[in-house]
């Protein structure tokens, strides 16, 4: 009996895998089905809403609705124009990823941590800051050494913003919410949709560190590069780590430690 059950196994087919929680994640996207057009064009209006451009224009058309003027009577930017601007970004941004997560049934902590502890993170972002803020200063001084020409904003234009050591906690605090914060999630998110329908996270990396950088060219062509390649690192730490916790921390780091620049250098 047991030698014609034997027989019988061998002579059928094995059956197929089926994917499943316990399955690798190369079985699992080999048994994701290919997105439909529609979903591809909500995940790109969902990618193009939270990109800070369209927030950011709403936001502007309220901020003029309520008499808060762009520039001051010297004509430089106005402190209150920009702190409620970044502020209210800040807000609408986070509050249209949280619906676009929720309408899909995305968690927030598999997005965001990866069931990661969050210890080892926060370590090492803390870590990089020296590599970052090391890395950026020696990529600023080749740029204006070899194209001297990419360095045409003398004066970063957020720098009058920080005359005092009360300028400096409001800036500081502000650059670790919008910057360090919403930034990281916004970037998360990006790289979310991108790997489910876009064409995978390697395009979303190079498309959002693109954006990334195009946003700060106010700055200067060089700052704009700059900020591309830091762009692109905090991708691949999310991307290596699947948590935004470092990057967080490092992207915050670095805003603090250039603000604490600007007060002590003036430069």
């Amino acid at each position: 009996m047991d030698a014609d059950l034997s027989g019988l196994r061998q002579a059928l087919p094995e059956p197929a895998p089926v994917p499943g929680a316990g399955d690798p994640p190369h079985l699992e996207r080999q048994a994701r089905p290919a997105p439909r057009p529609t979903e591809r064009l909500t995940a790109l209006l969902e990618v193009v809403l939270v990109s800070g451009l369209p927030s950011q224009l709403v936001v502007m058309v309220g901020l003029a609705a309520l008499g808060i003027a762009q520039t001051g009577a010297g004509g430089t930017l106005s402190r209150e124009f920009v702190f409620a601007l970044l502020l209210s970004d800040t807000a609408l941004v986070l509050v249209l990823i949280a619906a676009f997560l929720h309408a899909r049934r995305d968690s927030w902590r598999d997005v965001l941590l990866g069931g990661r502890r969050q210890p080892p993170e926060l370590v090492l972002g803390f870590a990089c800051v020296p590599l970052v803020l090391v890395g950026v200063a020696g990529t600023l001084a080749g740029i204006r050494t070899v194209l001297p020409g990419l360095h045409n904003v003398p004066a970063n234009p957020f720098e009058p913003f920080v005359q005092t050591g009360h300028d400096a906690v409001l800036m500081g605090a502000l650059a670790v919410l919008s910057g360090g914060v919403k930034e990281e999630i916004q970037r998360a998110f990006v790289l979310r949709r991108f790997g489910q329908f876009l064409g995978g996270e390697r395009v979303g990396l190079v498309v959002f560190s693109l954006a990334f950088g195009a946003g700060h060219f106010v700055q200067g062509w060089d700052v704009g590069i700059v900020t591309t390649l830091l762009g692109a690192f905090w991708g691949i730490l999310y991307l290596w780590r699947r948590s935004i916790s470092a990057s967080v921390i490092n992207h915050s780091g670095f805003n603090v430690a250039q603000i604490v620049q600007f007060l002590v250098a003036g430069s």
